[in-house]
């Protein structure tokens, strides 16, 4: 299934930092992953409440501080207009 930019983009800023933030790669991967499953477009916000929900249903510290990291990232990654 094809990428859409914002998925595009933040993949590509997600590589560019390597195995820096591994962890939080797998997670944004995943969560990706199953949205597009659901959906022909994934949208920022999708992302972000995708790990949101996640958040809310672990338990487990190590996979909290992954999970509030990812969120980081796909929050304060730039973004434009173009995905309301």
């Amino acid at each position: 299934m094809q990428q859409n930019t914002t998925e595009q983009d933040i993949l590509r800023a997600l590589s560019e930092r390597g195995d820096q933030l591994a962890p939080e790669t797998e997670v944004i991967c995943a969560v990706l992953e199953g949205l597009r499953a659901r959906s022909r477009r994934v949208l920022r916000k999708d992302i972000i409440l995708a790990l949101i929900a996640e958040l809310e249903s672990t338990s487990d510290v190590v996979r909290l501080d992954v999970l509030r990291g990812a969120l980081e990232i796909v929050v304060g990654y730039p973004h434009g207009i173009d995905d309301e």
